[in-house]
């Protein structure tokens, strides 16, 4: 076999793998990737949260939307996830890339962002009000979303599931309250999380 022909074999045996290479790529993203919303799966997020959170200025946010089975009921299950796209999209666009946010599953969506400027007061209180607004797909739709957070530097010995477990009481005591944005504070973590999923772990 001369050797231009083995050349020619070698670089298109390198191009056919490269293809495939590219090809598996993309499916391996896709599987991580929620299909309804685009955001990150549980799976994928909590690898990139933990990454995140060993810098102490990481927070993390859990979101819910209110009576969203009132919605489906209502509206149908088509305008329900118009409302969960539309709320992954506003998510993600005010975490931003510095962040990571994913669907933990149903209605509920996780992230972790860094407050390198001590603004999460003021940048939660601001999405809690971009996160009721009406969207385009759905108008008829009114609901708002509950919003849980807790500072990583509050609770440096614990790990991704403890915190999201602290953002989940805080998230469902401004459910039964009469905001929508509640900060975990610094007591113990309760043996069993107040709220719908009593025992709830988060993303271990």
């Amino acid at each position: 076999m001369s050797t231009p022909l083995v050349i020619l074999l070698a670089a298109g045996a390198g191009l056919v793998w490269g293809v495939h290479a590219w090809w598996m790529s993309r499916r391996l993203q896709s599987a991580r990737r929620d299909p309804l919303t685009g955001l990150w799966t549980r799976e994928a997020f909590t690898r990139r949260a933990r990454r995140l959170l060993r810098n102490p200025r990481a927070v993390v946010l859990l979101a819910d939307v209110d009576k969203f089975k009132r919605v489906n009921d209502t509206h149908g299950h088509a305008a329900g996830d118009a409302l969960l796209a539309a709320t992954a999209a506003r998510l993600a666009h005010a975490v931003g890339r510095s962040g990571v946010v994913g669907r933990l599953g149903g209605d509920e969506f996780a992230a972790v962002l860094i407050d390198g400027d001590d603004t999460a007061v003021a940048r939660f209180a601001v999405l809690s009000r971009v996160l009721a607004r009406p969207i385009d797909a759905a108008p008829e739709v009114h609901t708002t979303v509950s919003l849980g957070w807790v500072r990583r530097a509050d609770h440096p010995t614990e790990d991704l599931s403890g915190l999201l477990r602290r953002a989940d009481e805080a998230m469902y005591a401004a459910k039964r309250g009469s905001g929508r944005v509640r900060r975990a504070g610094l007591m113990r973590l309760l043996p069993t999380v107040a709220g719908r999923r009593a025992g709830r772990r988060g993303a271990a």
